[in-house]
């Protein structure tokens, strides 16, 4: 239970309130780039970890159930937590919040949908387009970050903001892919 592959995810699940408390300052109006600074240095030590885990898991042929269980956790509790933070600092704001929103929703509802697949013995593996969408989650999350950092350079938030809507449109694709499997399913 206790592997450096299950301890990577904890250290994951326990980071999320420093990334949180880093970002905070900028939620009650204050501009605090070295706040941001630190919190996209330790969002990609997140990310290195995110890899890592896995890879190991695999490659030492430790793969456990609770490994399992706990990555995807570890990436929701992190994405909704960030996205929730740069939403309260404006870092997303106006129709940005859309595909915000549609990432937090989509996120909430294939855990229901896999929690109920799993009481049905029914395994719904990731897709390669989820492993995308994923991949342009985390990087739009990280420059939005990065943007809070380096304000004097307005195409790094630009980056985030369109990558946040290439994340947003395979979410949708993704998501309508889990609903059709999960609807097969039910009575």
């Amino acid at each position: 239970m206790l592997t450096l592959p299950n301890l990577l995810t904890l250290s994951r699940i326990l980071t999320v309130p420093l990334l949180v408390a880093l970002l905070w300052p900028a939620e009650i109006g204050a501009r605090w780039t070295t706040g941001y600074a630190l919190a996209f240095a330790l969002y990609c030590l997140m990310g290195v970890t995110d890899y890592f885990d896995g890879y190991l898991a695999r490659a030492q042929g430790a793969v456990s159930r609770l490994g399992i269980f706990l990555d995807p956790i570890a990436d929701k509790i992190m994405v909704g937590a960030v996205i929730l933070m740069l939403a309260a600092t404006r870092d997303i704001a106006g129709i940005h919040i859309v595909a915000a929103m549609v990432i937090l929703l989509r996120e909430i509802a294939v855990s229901g949908l896999r929690e109920f697949l799993a009481g049905l013995q029914v395994s719904v593996p990731v897709s390669r387009l989820a492993k995308w969408k994923t991949t342009l989650q985390i990087i739009a999350l990280g420059a939005l970050i990065l943007a809070g950092a380096v304000p004097q350079y307005a195409f790094v938030q630009m980056i985030g903001l369109a990558t946040l809507w290439a994340a947003a449109v395979l979410t949708l694709i993704t998501g309508w892919d889990y609903l059709r499997v999960g609807i097969r399913h039910m009575d």
